[in-house]
């Protein structure tokens, strides 16, 4: 008998999401098989990175040395605070210039139409495009332009993209949700006003998420800054300490795996 395919659903939450890569670390220690990825915003970031070949402690010393000032680029506000012209070349560096359909396994990078509310999933074509797409976080950046379309942060539509791990043929679904409310957050600037309201929005959407997944796992990092890029170490090792809670779960249910007569 095949064992199950195993697809991770990587969300959105800036610098949080780099506690993606401590799950992902977990995963690969344990042996547990990684063979589709879909992602939002920083979840499309760090699923792309790892899907082009990036080894988990070349990305672990990446996002140690993660910097704002590698990424930011401010321009004249019109349609949004950063150009993201350098964050995309970072991206288009670290990815060798590739394409999504040349990466080591499948993954998917989402983003939302701005003009039209759909959300648009990219599963070919220029990684730097889509995941500058997925990261224009609205107001912030300065939407990507692409296709026709103008394209903005995928964690709008779809926070934690559930469905797309299962259109691509995933049997079981881990989803990691790094983007909780903070209740009581000191609100200081705009990007505060913008990803707070982004979360609330998508509360109810993500425990719906919830319930379609196998597992849910969320490592509690909102006491963070999801902008300041600093405490990264912690990050990551929340993301490693809560995903270890769930190997054994994973583990019984890859291995008691059978298919669903359909």
């Amino acid at each position: 008998m095949e064992r199950p395919k195993v697809g991770l659903a990587l969300g959105s939450g800036g610098a949080r999401g780099f506690a993606h890569l401590g799950a992902i670390k977990v995963f690969k220690d344990e042996g547990i098989p990684i063979d589709l990825i879909a992602g939002s915003s920083m979840g499309a970031m760090v699923g792309c990175f790892y899907g082009a070949g990036l080894d988990i402690d070349r990305l672990y010393k990446l996002a140690k040395a993660f910097k704002r000032k590698y990424y930011l680029d401010f321009t004249v506000p019109k349609m949004g605070f950063i150009a993201g012209k350098k964050v995309k070349e970072l991206i288009r560096i670290l990815t060798h210039g590739k394409n999504i359909e040349e990466l080591d396994l499948p993954v998917r990078v989402v983003a939302t139409d701005l003009v039209t509310g759909e959300k648009v999933v990219f599963e070919k074509g220029s990684i730097a495009d889509a995941v500058r797409a997925s990261i224009a976080i609205p107001g912030i950046f300065v939407p990507e332009k692409l296709n026709g379309r103008i394209l903005v942060d995928g964690g709008v539509v779809d926070r934690v993209p559930v469905s797309v791990v299962k259109e691509m043929g995933a049997d079981i679904v881990i989803a990691i949700d790094v983007s909780h409310v903070k209740t009581n957050s000191e609100i200081t600037s705009i990007y505060d006003v913008i990803m707070q309201s982004l979360d609330i929005m998508q509360m109810e959407l993500v425990s719906h998420r919830e319930i379609v997944s196998n597992f849910m796992i969320k490592p509690r990092v909102e006491m963070f800054s999801s902008r300041a890029f600093t405490n990264i170490e912690e990050i990551i090792q929340i993301g490693e300490a809560e995903t270890k809670k769930y190997v054994a779960q994973i583990k019984e249910l890859i291995n008691n795996w059978e298919e669903p007569i359909s």
